[in-house]
């Protein structure tokens, strides 16, 4: 963060001109020395329109509609006493004093959301589309048409290479530093940078439902979701605005009409309560905060939804996994084919891949890529229907027992009894920690498919500095318990719920919720949403190019690197950390400045010293999350 950018803002330049105007002449004024009256209506009127405008209009409009709820109303009524009392230069400062002030917010509000402005000037605006002269506007291109893109141009638009070869720069969507190989079929994306190849491109979306448009739609939607701290925090400052008012009636009339005192001293000491007690400190705090940690975590390819959601994963006290393609890698592959009843290993595969092409899971993938390989031509297939969470049905035209299923052994045992010799080599590959895949016909079982896959590198450091961190993983799994536990004992895991269906995701999430009230969820975002909503937290893996998962999720990895969760949870812990930090601080200052007003002891540049001094502190506090790295 680069607080020199400050002076580069022409109106904080003023005022700091401003300043230096005005506080000697409070300082004389202390010593009895005072500018002519002719000379101090030109300068506090000259100040009150250049700087005060915006506040004394908000403060006399929230004053002839009796809303006490305005904040400017304090400054106002605390600006109009001195005038009353003909104090010329203390109704200066206070004006340029506050003028800073929302200068200082307005600039933390702003670097804080500066990286949402980096994803808007990096949403391209043209295109080069094949056939036409010039370059169009990016929302002119329809689906199907074929953009040009140069070597170091930015991509336009979603789509798919068609022709070409090139590194192509994907961090302005997933944070990454390295560039990735495209080729014909490769998907790319908008805002990305091409590298030194020439592509051509099939556009796959308009420009208004690119991953790019949607993650900044859903960025700016983010920043506008409130924590609960800020929630928390406006409500309490819509009551105290008035509750202060009132109070600085009392700290003249009790003192002045019962007791007696001199009315201009106690009118002061009210005036300086007035001030101190400005809740702008308070206001600021929460929302500089959240958007520097969104804004950071967005430079590292993670979309977070909402502030809210920062602060839960402060709060984590457990984080519940899938297991495919969150702590695996994602990419399965067949290991074996164990046939029965004197059927060869070809005329299995050719069946199992005849009912897996009307699939899109990534199982379904792995034994037609086997097929494929092996030169097994699929069986065909009618009459398909998948059973949600257990497997697929399905006539075969080339069997002589046409109807077949294909899926886990509870499902095939819900058809006919497998017998012992296939119930052995399904718990054999559990416990190697394989997924085994059945077949059968309507009489017996014709097969088991062994399919692997690899555990992410990353999963098992992930785990472990949850752990340290004082957060238990826990898997929490469709999949067989031995494949489960299998993967658990790789990294480290000691709890893992496996076989169960979405709907049994959610309930076990509720019991987990109900055992350590703060739990995310990290899935895949498309078979998880059900869990993924549930949980305090969801938190979707491989959401680029994905709507689904980006819809489904409070938090996205675009980058699909589960690596920066425990960097998620630091930020998270540091957001909530730094907010309360700011509002106990705001709080402590304050109190001690109400105290000195109430004891009849404080004056109003003191008063709007501290208050400005506050609001300077819980700002460049709030910022410093801009720049954090993770340590």
């Amino acid at each position: 963060m680069r607080y020199k950018d400050l002076f580069h803002n022409r109106k904080f330049r003023w005022l700091l001109a401003a300043l230096a105007v005005v506080a000697p002449l409070e300082i004389l004024s202390l010593f009895g020395l005072h500018l002519p009256f002719w000379a101090q209506i030109p300068l506090v009127t000259a100040l009150a329109f250049f700087f005060g405008r915006r506040l004394l209009l908000s403060g006399l409009r929230s004053l002839f509609r009796l809303d006490f709820s305005n904040m400017n109303l304090l400054m106002t009524i605390a600006i109009g006493g001195a005038f009353y009392l003909g104090h010329w230069e203390e109704a200066a400062v206070i004006i340029v004093l506050f003028a800073l002030g929302e200068t200082l917010e307005d600039f933390g509000i702003t670097k804080s959301q500066a990286a949402l402005q980096d994803l808007v000037e990096k949403a391209p605006k043209t295109a080069q589309v094949r056939g036409k002269e010039g370059k169009v506007p990016v929302e002119l291109v329809e689906v199907g048409e074929t953009v040009i893109v140069k070597p170091g141009d930015q991509i336009p638009l979603d789509g798919e290479v068609t022709q070409g070869n090139s590194l192509v720069d994907e961090a302005a969507i997933t944070g990454e530093p390295l560039p990735r190989n495209k080729f014909p079929g490769e998907p790319v994306f908008a805002g990305t940078i091409n590298g030194s190849g020439y592509l051509e491109i099939r556009v796959t979306r308009q420009a208004r439902d690119t991953t790019l448009s949607k993650i900044i739609q859903l960025t700016y939607q983010s920043a506008e979701r409130k924590s609960q701290s800020q929630r928390f925090i406006e409500k309490f400052a819509r009551l105290y605005t008035p509750s202060v008012v009132a109070a600085a009636f009392l700290l003249v009339l009790v003192p002045v009409f019962l007791l007696g005192k001199p009315f201009e001293s106690w009118f002061i000491q009210a005036l300086t309560l007035l001030i101190i007690s400005c809740p702008c400190a308070l206001v600021i705090s929460t929302p500089v905060t959240i958007f520097s940690a969104i804004g950071n975590a967005t430079q590292r390819g993670v979309l977070i939804k909402g502030g809210r959601f920062i602060e839960e994963m402060g709060r984590l006290k457990a984080i519940a996994f899938d297991k495919t393609r969150t702590l695996t890698r994602g990419e399965p592959t067949v290991s074996d084919v164990h046939t029965f009843n004197d059927l060869s290993p070809e005329e299995v595969l050719a069946c199992a891949a005849g009912i897996e092409t009307f699939s899109e899971h990534p199982i379904a993938r792995s034994i037609l890529a086997r097929a494929k390989e092996q030169r097994v031509e699929p069986h065909r297939f009618e009459n398909f229907q998948a059973v949600s969470g257990k497997g697929l049905k399905g006539e075969c035209l080339v069997c002589f027992d046409s109807h077949q299923c294909l899926g886990n052994i509870r499902f095939v045992t819900e058809e006919h009894h497998a017998g012992d010799e296939v119930l052995k080599k399904v718990e054999e590959m559990e416990r190697q920690g394989k997924t085994a895949i059945v077949i059968s016909d309507h009489k017996r079982v014709k097969g088991v498919i062994g399919v692997t896959d690899g555990i992410r590198p990353e999963s098992k450091p992930v785990v472990q500095d949850l752990l340290r961190m004082g957060i238990t993983p826990l898997i929490l799994t469709g999949d067989n318990r031995p494949s489960a536990r299998f993967v658990a004992e790789q990294l480290g895991i000691e709890r893992i719920i496996a076989e169960l269906l979405p709907h049994q995701k959610v309930e076990e999430l509720n019991r987990l919720i109900q055992e350590y009230r703060h739990v995310a969820m990290v899935g895949d975002g498309v078979n998880d949403a059900p869990a993924l909503a549930g949980a305090s937290v969801g938190i979707a893996m491989g959401a680029i190019g994905s709507d689904v998962a980006i819809e489904n999720s409070d938090i996205a990895l675009m980058n699909d690197n589960l690596a920066v969760l425990p960097y998620l949870v630091k930020l998270g812990k540091r957001a909530v950390a730094k907010i309360r930090f700011n509002t106990v601080s705001a709080v402590l200052i304050k109190f001690l400045f109400l105290s000195l007003a109430l004891s009849g002891t404080s004056s109003l540049v003191l008063a709007i010293f501290a208050d400005v001094g506050v609001t300077v502190l819980v700002v460049l506090n709030g910022l410093q999350l801009y720049g954090y790295k993770g340590e």
